[in-house]
């Protein structure tokens, strides 16, 4: 039976368990588990990280551990009780373990290594703290080691701040608002600005010397030098070395190193030097022979120095690490300036030293530590295991500790003055030096040479060769104990040392000086002048006594009174003692003996302010003790000098030098003072200086005092104690008597205002600054009440009013600060009596918004205390002063400092800011405290409704200040849970005054407006956003919190409720704000929020009749909160929850429906949801960073949208902007230009003015326009579209002209002129256009299961368009074939890409079958103004012919038609309408030979014109056709389609057949004038390939069944005039037909002439296998073409009309019956207009004539204009005249042709198109081809004859309805006026120019209709 544990609640997994039982619950090892029952060795619960999640398992896989449960029962919560720390660590590793992984998957390795290792490092801590085995002491630095790692991990990771009290984590409701900003504020400060230390140490290790001469040992000296005062800072470390350069004693590693200890601040600076100074052991000269001398020694030999500047850039660079230096060692050529060896060095005088050798050097490590010597104790441990020396600094560090205890004398031998003593030379003078006792023994080990070696009994200093006047500057320290100090000399031997081969030294002379005076006074610092006795080698020293009497020095010293014979011998040392047991100075041994001479006590306490403070702190017990000895001695003649004293040497204390020995004064008082009567005479003196302070001039010594009471009433309060325990408390009344009176004369002193004089008011502010320090001590024995009235009376004396004195005001409240912090207000008791005073105080400050940060820490001290230390009854009357006083002016301050300025920098928090926290906290922490009857209380003290809605508005606007993101650093995620739950507390408190104050007749919009947007704000705060938390936090809210966002959100939902008809006042203001909240992703959130949007709706229906406000509010609303970024995180997420507030939610489309708006509503909510697609696709493409199809073709469909569907003009020219940067970013100069026009066109040429907008600054319209066209004509040349440039040059010269601007206009025409130059001059590529299939759900919503066509880069081929679509879709799977897809691809879940290349169908036929044209004019025709384009797929159809597959190889042709013409302000457009038909293979053949014949004609063209630079083309073309048609290719489809099974089988193909049969002929006509033409311009070398083609030529017309061709066909068919094509120059032609011109069959609908292009379509191979090895023969062409020509006549009378009188010979073509198969199913005679009224756009744009208005009225042309049906030409096949073959260049060329390797290096005649390339690339155009032979006057006219002239269309506008093709309206800046005929083209060379008929001008009135206005937008 499962029973409910009691004790077992929480427990570790120690093995995993797989759960494989019934109900059983997978575990981990690690897993922490809740259990809620056991059963038989069973448990059962659930892991802690899935608690959802709930089974059993065994109860032995689980390590229980203790906890703490909370809400026992079904909802308990686990605690456990282990130190919290633990837990901490516990929860933040496993949060990090999840991060750490992510940090490998982003490419983070720094921060993953760095991680792992502190995460082991938490591991490894984390054990010791639970073993358990630690230290008290140890386990503190753990647990600082382990916070320290924790809060920088967490930073690192962007986690929260966590806030401690003693490396535990805090709960926010056990302390106060203002504690918890306090802990957050350290913890912050700690993190950003690390406390400077004020104390450093260098650590300095010896390693080696490298230098090529040794062979000696050496002594190695290092000290730290002042170059700028010029002595040394620290004392010497020294090392010796081997005669190889290494320390002599490796083992010894406190040999090697040392700690440069107690460095201030102030030594780290450029001029501190480290000097070196070394020393040799050996010879006298460093070259000497050996058997010169045996004597050792001390020379100088080097001397290296580095700065320590060099040191502090090494730290910053290398953090921390020990770093290796070399310094370069110098040798001192002359010896006598050794002594500044280092100095010169350092002025850079190294020309006067030589280095030892050029790889020479000192090998040294080098590390600055920073802190305590404790800290680096800890720090760096290892440091002090292994042994290191302490070097020390010289005297006393910048701070004196009391326990400190030094005892050293620093002697330096500075030179001496010699005689020479007889030599010829001069000396070799060696000093000896040894430090005696007054016994005149020799003090063992008192020398000390360095900190590195122990010390010596004798020391030999460096010898100078021959210099009697040698200066050695060597310092020693004489470590002498104390006991010893008396007596003791230092006696100093003089030798010369000889170079002679005995090597001896012989003595001179001596000097002496003693340490310690008769008096006890040590030897005074500084130099000493020493003489020198003369004495002989055998002079005895063993009696001290006979030389002690001599005089030692140069001066009048005490004891020598001996006379001693003048000697010009001296010696000059310096000394300097650092001691804290010795003194120098003779007053302070005066007063310390004043017993000795009672009768000169006040001469000694008169000099006693005199005596140096370092000297009184050392012997600080003694100076008390003479004191108050003296004071006892005659407390009426000394007390008034001996309390100064006492008050000096307070004062003393008071320096930051000597702080620490405060302890040791209060040691003092505790345990030695024995003043028992002290404190009358100190109440007594203290008083008469306060009474005197009023009239005294002069308040320094006054102030004094002052300074000093804390320590006086020490004394009084311990002289009382003693007394009253001596006594039994007697005299008590007298002494409560004397204080109070004391405390009388004080208040009086404070109540005195200073009258012009500020003296008075700074003696105040002295004792106001230390007067709290007094309430403790008078607490030791006055009651707590007692001493708070005191206090009270005390501060109340002070005046009320803010004086001009503001330092005075200052001091107060810091009295009042230090008040609040002192031990008397934690007393529930006292502090009820003094917050009065400071309540005061602080309303007073405040009010006046001055000393604002002291107000801040009072208020923060009093909220930490009134939550820690109050009882419930105590705090809330405390809590209820604190509102009456301080709430109003609270808020008003925080508004205060929250409205100033903020500076710009990058300091985040400035002082201000600071104070702006601790108010806010201060603010938090009192309405926490508050509870239901301070609120009723409040709510009840406002007299008025002015004033409620006052603090009401004041309060709500504070709320939302606090909830700023930059209120609060950004990791204080704690600090603004806890601001939010106050917020919301207050506000459900708030809302019922508003309900009854503010709904019905008092109705206040304002206040109910700020409530809705604070409430919004509030929602939408970054920190209330769960989801975004990992779940631990998220739990941990939750379950502390609640989800604050729904209770706002029901909240707002109430009063919304409560407004009735006052609703209408904010619709829709509020409808922004609330579509905001409606982005949270909460579902209980958006259920509240739904019903409210209904709501509006229906008010605003009822109201106006329609929602144009909501449905405007809204959209502008979603635009920027999409690009705020708001809502979630990931945009799917946001689009999947957004969906269902405007598409299928129940609730609201059913209130929809039932309301009698339903179908405004409904269409409102699609507009809504459409952009809401629309938006976020925009939101997820610009998340990339470069410029690609998706953000251009995104925003496209954006603009659009604002345009068509909302008619939003300000949205939509944003957006046409946004296009233009993404397209300028991208270098897509031509698009930027189109979409910058659609600007352009919404402007007129008017001088209305404009406001700013965008970057336009205010202007009229005509300036924004012109810019505008600039910017255009500098894109579209940028994209080499220079035919549109011209148009807008035109136009813009237009204005120039009409406002006699003739500078501009010359400007214009000049850069026309150049676009002219352009087109001729420069190449331009003709891009390739590719068909884009996306399918699939995973696409954006506007490419989803969409087809688009898009212009390619310059230079991309296929394969490369493809790879660039895959990287703009990673996630898209390529398909391999163009089939259309299937339903299933379009439903999947998944991407698709469909990717084939098309051709472009030109509509300008006429320009580009003008032979005459350049084909680089042509070529902007080719592929400018697009809109349809081609695919073809070959199949066979039926049983293949494996010998002659023509016979069933169809053509499957698609023909796309774009929404908008390419290019346009996109590089690709959507199709809008998808055509196939499919080709017979007799279709399919005419078509290629057509398309061979038109290549064949361009080629012979440009090379009989010479436009061909080479004749290769051409050679390869013929070599192409006649080869192939030689070898079987025109056989194939003479067996294909003139067998008799076929004609008889197929009859309606009758006019096919014989439009076949007759480019055959044509072709063989062609290749005969294009071989003769060969013929001509052959190389000599190609001329037996030339009669190579000839003889093959004559082979296929034999094959193909041609004998000869008739004799006028002989005649060139190729003739030109100047030139030109146009006209035939053969008059016999006229006579052929009866019609006067020869008339050629009207070509079937799909054979369109088409430029072919190499085509990288996939489905190359497949065609190429299924053309290719086709053989066999056909019947006799003549036999089949007789068949064909009866049946031709047999169709002919049905469907081809002969006769129509009113049409001209020429134009008497058939117009066939549309077909089944046509491509444009029947709208081909819709679409065909004749010549004389067709639109063509010219090489070159006519110039519109100038009407002389600035302001035209533009008209465009109507794509109705071309439904107007044709005449029909006739066919030419009824008449029975043999067809004769024209001349093959008479045939107007309807195509460009390339010179295509393709084409020209074909395999057969014309089916190489098919055999390369799956797609047949032939352009298919609309109209009716008649080319034919014409008469010549006819073709004058219809060559001459002007045509209306159609630019370019720019590509926004939708298509006209009911046409095959959709055409945009011409913008009116690039449309030609109307009012004069259409500008004609320039006069041809030599020929007429022919005025138009009347009908053409007819036609041109249907074709041209007027523009409509543009839309205007207002001022922009």
């Amino acid at each position: 039976m499962w029973i409910p544990t009691d004790n077992e609640k929480y427990g570790v997994v120690i093995a995993s368990f797989r759960g494989t039982v019934p109900h059983g619950l997978p575990l981990e090892v690690g897993d922490t588990v809740q259990i809620l029952e056991k059963c038989d060795g069973w448990y059962r619960g659930f892991v802690l990280k899935s608690p959802s999640i709930k089974g059993i398992f065994p109860a032995t896989y689980i390590h229980l551990k203790n906890a703490n449960v909370k809400n026992k029962g079904q909802f308990e919560t686990i605690i456990p009780t282990e130190d919290t720390v633990i837990t901490e660590m516990t929860g933040t590793l496993r949060e990090w373990g999840i991060m750490w992984k992510q940090l490998y998957v982003k490419n983070e390795g720094d921060l993953f290594h760095r991680l792992w290792h502190v995460m082991n490092e938490l591991l490894d801590l984390r054990r010791q703290v639970l073993v358990g085995h630690l230290t008290h002491d140890r386990m503190k630095d753990v647990k600082r080691h382990i916070t320290a790692r924790l809060d920088w991990g967490n930073e690192q990771m962007g986690l929260d701040l966590v806030p401690r009290k003693e490396f535990s984590m805090v709960d926010p409701d056990e302390i106060s608002v203002t504690e918890l900003y306090k802990l957050m504020e350290h913890r912050h400060r700690k993190k950003d600005t690390p406390i400077p230390t004020s104390t450093h140490h260098l650590f300095l290790q010896m390693k080696s010397l490298m230098c090529a001469n040794l062979g000696e040992e050496l002594e190695v000296f290092f000290s730290i030098y002042d170059s700028r005062e010029n002595h040394p800072v620290s004392e010497r470390f020294f090392v010796k070395l081997n005669k190889n350069g290494l320390p002599k004693f490796p083992e010894r590693m406190e040999r090697q190193c040392t700690l440069f200890v107690d460095l201030g601040s102030s030594d780290l600076r450029k001029d501190i030097y480290i000097i070196v100074h070394i020393i040799r052991l050996g010879r006298m000269a460093a070259g000497e022979k050996k058997n010169t001398c045996n004597a050792q020694y001390r020379r100088p030999f080097g001397c290296a120095v580095l700065s320590i500047a060099d040191l502090l850039q090494t730290e910053r660079d290398t953090r921390d690490s020990k770093e290796d230096h070399m310094l370069k060692v110098y040798m001192c050529n002359t010896e006598s300036e050794w002594y500044q060896i280092h100095e010169n060095i350092i002025k850079k005088l190294n020309a006067r030293y030589n280095l030892t050798s050029s790889n020479a050097g000192l090998s040294v490590a080098l590390q600055l530590l920073h802190g305590d010597i404790d800290q680096i104790r800890r720090e760096y441990p290892v440091l002090f295991t292994r042994g290191v020396a302490i070097t020390r600094k010289l005297g006393f560090s910048d701070i004196i500790m009391p326990g400190d205890i030094r005892n050293d004398l620093y002697v330096t031998l500075e030179r001496g003055e010699f005689e020479k003593g007889g030599k010829s030379v001069a000396r070799n003078v060696d000093v000896t030096m040894y430090v005696l006792d007054s016994e005149g023994q020799i003090l063992k080990d008192c020398i000390s040479l360095g900190s590195g070696e122990i010390p010596v009994s004798e020391h030999h200093s460096f010898v100078l060769y021959h210099n009697n006047s040698p200066r050695w500057a060597e310092p020693l320290k004489l470590p002498i104990p104390v006991d010893k100090f008396r007596g003791a000399h230092i006696r100093l031997e003089f030798r010369h040392c000889s170079t002679k081969e005995k090597g001896e030294k012989k003595l001179f002379g001596f000097s002496f000086v003693p340490l310690m005076q008769e008096d006890g006074r040590t030897l005074p610092d500084g130099i000493h002048e020493l003489l020198v006795h003369k004495c002989e080698e055998n002079t005895s020293f063993h009696d001290p006594a006979r030389y002690l009497k001599l005089q030692y020095c140069k001066g009048n010293l005490h004891g020598n009174s001996q006379p001693v014979k003048a000697s010009k011998e001296t010696f000059w040392i310096s000394s300097f003692l650092c001691s804290t047991k010795l003194t120098q100075n003779g007053d302070l041994l005066d007063f310390l003996k004043w017993r000795a001479h009672p009768e000169r006590i006040c001469d000694i306490l008169s000099k006693f302010k005199d005596i140096d403070g370092a000297e009184i702190v050392k012997f600080l017990q003694d100076t008390l003790d003479a004191l108050f000895g003296i004071l006892d001695e005659n407390s009426q003649k000394y007390g008034l000098k001996v309390f100064d004293s006492l008050v000096h040497i307070i004062n003393l204390l008071q320096d930051i030098k000597f702080q620490h020995f405060k302890p040791v004064m209060d040691t003092y008082i505790e345990s030695h003072f024995a003043g028992a009567l002290a404190y009358r005479d100190l109440i007594k003196v203290l008083k008469r200086y306060i009474d005197r302070s009023i009239e005294a001039e002069r308040q320094e010594h006054i102030q004094d005092v002052l300074r000093a009471q804390e320590y006086i009433f020490k004394y009084i309060i311990h002289s009382r104690s003693l007394y009253t325990l001596a006594t039994g408390g007697q005299n008590e009344e007298e002494f409560r008597s004397n204080i109070y009176e004391l405390f009388q004369s004080v208040r009086y002193f404070l109540s005195i205002e200073s009258q012009g004089s500020s003296i008075i008011t700074q003696t105040q502010a002295v004792f106001l600054s230390s007067f709290p320090a007094v309430y403790s001590e008078l607490l030791k024995l006055i009651d707590v009440r007692e001493v708070a009235n005191l206090v009270r009376d005390t501060l109340r004396s002070m005046p009320d009013v803010l004086h001009v004195e503001y330092s005075l005001e200052a001091v107060k409240l810091q009295c009042i600060a230090k008040t609040v912090e002192s031990q008397l207000f934690t007393n529930p008791d006292s502090r009820c009596i003094l917050l009065p005073v400071v309540l005061h105080h602080l309303h007073m400050h405040l009010q006046e918004q001055k000393d604002l940060t002291m107000c801040a820490r009072i208020l923060s001290t009093t909220f930490c205390l009134i939550k820690k230390d109050s009882s419930e009854i105590t705090a809330s009357e405390e809590v209820d002063m604190l509102v009456d006083s301080l709430l109003g002016v609270l808020l008003r301050t925080i508004l205060e400092i929250s409205n100033r300025s903020q500076p710009s920098g990058p300091t985040i928090r400035l002082q201000f800011q600071d104070v702006t926290g601790e108010f806010v906290a201060c603010l938090l922490a009192l309405l926490r405290q508050m509870t239901d009857k301070h609120y009723q209380q409040l709510l009840e003290s406002f007299t008025s409704k002015d004033d409620l809605r006052d603090f009401l508005l004041q309060i709500f606007t504070v709320f939302k200040i606090l909830i700023r993101p930059e209120m609060f650093p950004k990791d204080w995620t704690i600090m603004r849970l806890v601001t939010n739950n106050v917020i919301i507390t207050t506000i459900l408190y708030l809302s019922d005054a508003l309900r009854k104050n503010f709904l019905h007749e008092g109705f206040d919009f304002k206040v109910w407006e700020s409530y809705f947007y604070l409430a919004v704000i509030f929602i939408n705060q970054p920190c209330l956003q769960l989801e975004m938390f990992s779940p631990s936090k998220r739990k941990k809210v939750l379950e502390k919190y609640g989800d604050m966002r729904v209770t706002m959100g029901c909240e707002i939902f109430s009063m919304w409720q409560n407004l009735g008809e006052h609703k209408l006042q904010f619709i829709p203001g509020l409808i922004g704000p609330f579509l905001e909240v409606t982005l949270v992703p909460q579902a209980d959130l958006r259920n509240v929020m739904i019903p409210i949007f209904h709501d509006m709706m229906d008010w605003e229906q009822r109201r106006t009749g329609n929602f144009k406000q909501v449905e405007a509010k809204l959209i502008d609303k979603l635009d920027s909160l999409m690009s705020e970024g708001k809502g979630d995180e990931t945009y799917r997420e946001l689009f999947n929850s957004i969906i269902p507030l405007f598409g299928p939610y129940p609730s609201l489309l059913k209130k929809i429906e039932r309301e009698t708006w339903r179908e405004s509503g409904i269409s409102l909510v699609a507009t809504v949801t459409r952009l809401m697609e629309r938006l976020l696709d925009y939101r997820d493409c610009m998340k990339v960073a470069e410029v690609d199809g998706k953000k251009i073709g995104c925003t496209v469909s954006l603009l659009n949208f604002y345009k068509t569907e909302i008619n939003k003009e300000e949205m939509y020219i944003r957006y046409i902007h946004k296009l233009y940067d993404l397209h300028l970013k991208a270098q897509n100069f031509t698009e930027a230009a189109y979409t910058l026009l659609l600007y352009d066109e919404l402007l007129e040429w008017s001088e209305r003015p404009l406001r700013e907008f965008l970057h336009y600054p205010m202007q009229t319209e005509w300036q924004r326009k012109e810019i505008l066209h600039l910017t255009i004509i500098q894109n579209f040349d940028k994209g080499k579209c220079w035919e549109n440039g011209i148009i807008l040059c035109r136009e813009l010269a237009d204005q120039y002209e009409s406002f006699y601007d003739y500078r501009n206009l010359s400007k214009m025409r000049m850069m026309e002129a150049s676009f002219y130059d352009k087109i001729m001059d420069q190449q331009r590529l003709e891009p390739e256009f590719f068909r884009v299939g996306f399918y699939g759900k995973k696409f954006p919503f506007f490419l989803r299961n969409k087809e688009f066509v898009c212009r390619g880069h310059d230079y991309e081929r296929l394969e490369a368009f493809q790879q660039r679509m895959l990287n703009e879709f990673p996630h898209a799977i390529a398909m391999q074939h163009a089939n259309q897809p299937e339903e299933t691809i379009f439903q999947a879940d998944a991407q698709y890409l469909q990717i084939y290349a098309v051709i472009p169908i030109p509509d300008n036929h006429e320009i580009l079958q003008k032979e005459a044209i350049p084909d680089h004019i042509k070529s902007f025709y080719r592929v400018n103004n697009i809109w349809r384009f081609r695919y073809d797929r070959p199949f066979h159809k039926g049983i293949k012919d494996k010998e002659n597959e023509f016979k069933s190889l169809w053509v499957e042709r698609t023909t796309l038609t774009l929404v908008q013409s390419l290019p346009g302000i996109s590089r690709w457009f959507e199709v809008d309408r998808r055509e196939v038909v499919e080709m017979s293979p007799l279709e399919n053949a005419i078509e290629v030979l057509e398309n061979k014949n038109q290549q064949l004609r361009t080629l012979i063209t440009q090379c009989q014109s010479r436009q061909m630079q080479n004749i290769n083309p051409l050679t390869m073309c013929l070599n192409g056709v006649i080869d192939a048609a030689v070898n079987g290719g025109l056989a194939r489809y003479q067996e294909a389609f003139f067998v008799k099974d076929y004609i008889l089988n197929h009859p309606e193909d009758g006019e096919k057949i014989s439009r076949l049969r007759e480019l055959m002929f044509e072709q063989a006509h062609i290749l005969e004038y294009g071989l003769a033409v060969h013929e001509k311009f052959v190389p000599q070398d190609m001329r037996p390939l030339h009669k190579k083609l000839v003889d093959q030529f004559f082979v296929m017309k034999s094959r193909l069944g041609i004998q000869d061709f008739p004799g006028y066909a002989r005649v060139s068919p190729i003739h030109l005039t100047n030139g030109s094509p146009r006209t035939c120059r053969n008059p016999t032609l006229g006579a052929i037909s009866p019609d006067g011109a020869r008339l050629v069959n009207r070509r079937s609908p799909l054979s369109y002439p088409a430029f072919n292009r190499y085509s990288s379509s996939s489905l190359s191979s497949q065609a190429s296998a299924e053309v290719s090895n086709i053989t066999g023969q056909s019947e006799s062409s003549d036999e089949v073409f007789q068949m064909q020509q009866t049946l031709t006549q047999q169709i002919g009378d049905s469907c081809m009309p002969r006769s129509d009188p009113n049409l001209s010979a020429p134009e008497k073509v058939m117009n066939p019956t549309p077909s089944s198969w046509s491509l444009d199913s029947g709208k081909e005679a819709r679409n065909c207009v004749p010549d004389s009224a067709k639109l063509v756009s010219p090489p070159v744009p006519p110039r519109p004539p100038h009407t002389g208005s600035p302001a035209k009225t533009y008209r465009s042309f109507s794509p109705q204009a071309f439904e107007t049906p044709p005449a029909n030409p006739r066919s030419p096949h009824k008449s029975s005249v043999q067809s004769l073959t024209p001349s093959p260049t008479d045939y107007q060329s309807l195509g460009p042709v390339y010179n295509s390797p393709v084409l020209s290096g074909s395999s057969s005649s014309g089916i190489s198109s098919l055999s390369r390339g799956s797609v047949t690339e032939t352009t298919l155009t609309d109209g009716t081809i008649t080319c034919t032979l014409i008469g010549s006057e006819e073709l004058i006219k219809r060559e001459n004859g002007t045509f209306a002239c159609m630019p370019p269309r720019y590509n926004l506008s939708e298509h006209g309805t009911g046409t095959s093709r959709r055409r945009a309206p011409l913008p009116h800046s690039l449309s030609v006026p109307p009012s004069a005929e259409p500008p004609a083209l320039p006069p041809k060379p030599h020929v007429l120019r022919v005025h138009r008929s009347e009908g053409e001008n007819r036609m041109d009135e249907i074709l041209v209709r007027p523009r409509s206005q543009p839309r205007k937008v207002s001022q922009l």
